[in-house]
């Protein structure tokens, strides 16, 4: 049973889903030696499924088509981020085109789920 709103949305269970995928190619980094980016795909990770949680805890509608205005643009730098892993062959073309599907497919539920709201 979900204690919390975001926990039953879809959008925010793609989003945590993909964050845990990142963090696995953040530890392989790690074992590489690259810190620092790393930490950015870990960042960037959890950034989708955060702002989506923060957003669902607001008061209006409004204000929460903001947060998910704020996870949508994660998820295009996440994108940026798998095209980056690949073009330095930090992932192989299958792993970077399920990335960038699956960025692809949690961008156009996010704008979906937002033209759900009231916002006036």
């Amino acid at each position: 049973m979900a204690r919390f709103r975001f926990q039953g949305l879809e959008i925010w269970q793609m989003a945590i889903e993909l964050g845990d995928k990142l963090f696995d190619i953040a530890d392989r980094l790690e074992q590489k030696h690259l810190y620092r980016f790393a930490e950015q795909v870990r960042g960037a990770g959890m950034g989708m499924s955060n702002n989506i949680a923060e957003g669902s805890g607001c008061p209006s509608d409004k204000e929460f088509g903001r947060f998910l205005d704020i996870s949508r643009r994660e998820v295009f730098e996440n994108a940026n981020i798998a095209i980056i892993l690949f073009r330095r062959r930090l992932i192989d073309e299958k792993e970077q085109n399920d990335f960038l599907e699956a960025f692809d497919l949690l961008s156009r539920r996010i704008t979906s789920f937002k033209q759900t709201l009231k916002i006036d």
